[in-house]
């Protein structure tokens, strides 16, 4: 006999729909667009050609509607992947747990997560501008060490070796590392992206090595990012969401990619005069590759 999950694990609103997100079963597409700014949603959803639905509640934004034929759903997420674990876990119940029995479905759905995001970079030759695709995500904040077999889709190997390079501060969360869904990267990018290795952050200042009135623990911390290399690899840009994708996408059987536009080079210390004309290319880009 299957286990019924409880109601206070399982938390649903008095119209049947999931707790934070407010959405009901069939209401979100197997091709999931992500991002962090609830005002990109509206964006994204004016280059659609019909519109299904729209649902908010707090920084959650959803649409669903149709591109050139195919159904697509964008939701805003909010900052963080603290936020990354409520969306990617209650997406996942709308599809693999039956909201009426409270069971686990036996027949798994698989959805399509795109992140679509800004980022600043952490080597001098990648210029403002540029489109980054994640080929593996670095996560600084620690979550995925909450959940079981997380060693089982990680690169542990990639992890002690940065880890020992940076000689890793014990107070800190312990590092992670994910790749990315291959295919999809395959299916999304191309010429025009860069491929990098993304550290997720849980925060924008000291976790990302800024400083303002407070002094960070580790003032080398973004030098030895900079310089760290593993197997030919070089860790290329920061942001605030991508590993807990890519992580919670591995365990519970969804493809994932991050892209980002990178808005700001950390070494070089310059910045874009005007990202939001190139968001909206990548936008297009990225809706016409999914379309295909």
């Amino acid at each position: 006999m299957t286990k019924k999950i409880a109601s206070s694990e399982l938390i649903l609103n008095p119209d049947g729909s999931i707790f934070h997100l407010h959405l009901k079963p069939g209401q979100i597409a197997k091709d999931i667009i992500l991002v962090g700014d609830p005002g990109r949603v509206d964006m994204i959803a004016d280059f659609f050609d019909t519109i299904e639905f729209k649902v908010q509640n707090r920084e959650f934004v959803t649409v669903t509607g149709h591109y050139k034929g195919n159904r697509i759903t964008v939701l805003s997420t909010g900052i963080g992947t603290d936020n990354i674990d409520i969306v990617i876990n209650e997406l996942d119940a709308l599809v693999n747990i039956d909201l009426e029995t409270r069971e686990i479905k036996s027949d798994k759905t698989s959805l399509n997560f795109i992140r679509i995001g800004t980022s600043g970079a952490l080597q001098g030759d990648i210029p403002v501008d540029a489109f980054l695709a994640s080929r593996k995500a670095i996560g600084f904040d620690g979550l995925m060490n909450f959940y079981a077999r997380r060693e089982e889709i990680a690169d542990q190997d990639f992890e002690n070796a940065f880890k020992t390079y940076t000689n890793w501060n014990p107070l800190l969360a312990s590092p992670y590392v994910v790749d990315c869904d291959i295919d999809l990267f395959n299916k999304i990018t191309d010429y025009e992206f860069i491929s990098g290795i993304t550290i997720s952050a849980p925060g924008f200042y000291g976790p990302q090595g800024r400083e303002l009135r407070l002094n960070i623990v580790d003032q080398q911390i973004n030098d030895k990012i900079e310089s760290f290399r593993f197997n030919e690899m070089k860790i290329t840009n920061y942001e605030m969401e991508c590993s807990a994708i890519y992580g919670l996408s591995k365990l519970l059987g969804h493809q994932s990619l991050t892209v980002c536009i990178i808005i700001a080079n950390r070494i070089n210390r310059n910045a874009s005069s005007d990202y939001k004309i190139v968001m909206k290319r990548l936008v297009k880009k990225i809706l016409d590759k999914l379309a295909q």
